[in-house]
C-alpha cells in the first residue's frame, strides 16, 4: 500500500549527538518532522521512523500492535546509537509511551527523554467495551489534528482501528508498571487544553518516574498535536536547550574521568 504523501520517515546524518523522535497513534512522521528538521538544522543526528501500520490506510493498522510499534523504535534507537555517542528520545502522545518504554529498557544508553502530551492511560468508559466491540465494529472516528492553530493539519487516519486501540490499552499498563524504572533526565511538555489525551496522563508520569532531573512545561496555546501548533517553537527550543545542557554535562564528566584515568595510569 503506498504511503500518504508526507508520511515518509525522516533521517538526517549530523553530529555525534542523536535524537530519535516517535510519532503518535494513527499519526505519522509528518507531526514530528518540523521538530526533527529544527534539531537537524542545529547539527544533531535525527531519526523519525514510520511506525508499522501507519501512514497508509487505517485497515493496515488493524493487523499491528504495540509490539510492532515498539520493535521499530527499538531498532531505530540501536541504529542511532551505533552512529552517535549520546542519544536522546523524544515522543508525542503514544510516541511518549514508546519513549518511556525505551527509557525503562535501555537505561543509561539513553541520555534523556522529552515528551509532549504523553499517552499512558485513558479513563474513558467506552474503552472498557473495546475488547468486545472490536470484533463487530472495526473502527471509530479518528483522533488526528487536534490543533488550536488555524490551518494546522496533522497527517493521519480519519478512522481509529479498534484492534489497535485494544493493543494500545495493554501497552499502557506495561508502561505504567515500569515508570519507576525511568531514571533519565526528563523534559515533559503538556498542553493546558488537550481533547485527545487528558493532562492527567502527564501528571501520572511526573508522579511515578524516578528522574532526579525533571522539568515540566505547560503549553498554554496549543491542543494535543502541539508539535504543529502555536507552541511548536517553544517545544523545539526547549528540547534543544535540554539536549545541549545534558550533552555538555556528560562531556565534562567524561573529560574529568579520562583525566583521572590518565593520572592514575601515570602513577
Amino acid at each position: 500500500m503506498p504511503l500518504m504523501p508526507g508520511a515518509e520517515p525522516y533521517r538526517h546524518d549530523g553530529g555525534d549527538v542523536g535524537v530519535l523522535l516517535c510519532h503518535g497513534f494513527t499519526g505519522s512522521p509528518q507531526s514530528m518532522r518540523p521538530w526533527g528538521e529544527y534539531l537537524a538544522g542545529r547539527g544533531l543526528t535525527v531519526s523519525v521512523p514510520l511506525l508499522p501500520g501507519h501512514g497508509t490506510r487505517w485497515q493496515d493498522m488493524q493487523v499491528t500492535g504495540w509490539q510492532d510499534w515498539y520493535a521499530e523504535v527499538d531498532r531505530e534507537l540501536r541504529a542511532v546509537s551505533e552512529r552517535c555517542t549520546r542519544v536522546f528520545v523524544f515522543g508525542l502522545s503514544m510516541g511518549g509511551a514508546l519513549a518511556l518504554h525505551l527509557a525503562a529498557r535501555h537505561g543509561d544508553a539513553i541520555s534523556g527523554i522529552a515528551l509532549v502530551n504523553p499517552s499512558v492511560k485513558s479513563d474513558s468508559a467506552q474503552l472498557k467495551a473495546v475488547p468486545l466491540i472490536r470484533h463487530f465494529v472495526p473502527s471509530v472516528k479518528g483522533i488526528t489534528s487536534d490543533c488550536l492553530k488555524e490551518g494546522a493539519q496533522e497527517l493521519g487516519y480519519d478512522r481509529t482501528p479498534l484492534h489497535a486501540v485494544h493493543s494500545l490499552s495493554k501497552f499502557w499498563k506495561i508502561v505504567q508498571a515500569e515508570l519507576a524504572q525511568v531514571t533519565q533526565p526528563l523534559l515533559l511538555m503538556h498542553s493546558r487544553v488537550d481533547h485527545v489525551v487528558h493532562p492527567s496522563n502527564s501528571a501520572l508520569v511526573l508522579s511515578r518516574v524516578s528522574s532526579a532531573d525533571l522539568t515540566e512545561r505547560v503549553l498554554e496555546n496549543s491542543y494535543h498535536v502541539a508539535t504543529l501548533d502555536n507552541d511548536a517553537e517553544e517545544i523545539f527550543r526547549s528540547s534543544y536547550e535540554f539536549v545541549q545542557r545534558l550533552a555538555k554535562a556528560e562531556a565534562e564528566v567524561e573529560a574529568i574521568e579520562n583525566a583521572d584515568g590518565a593520572a592514575s595510569g601515570g602513577a
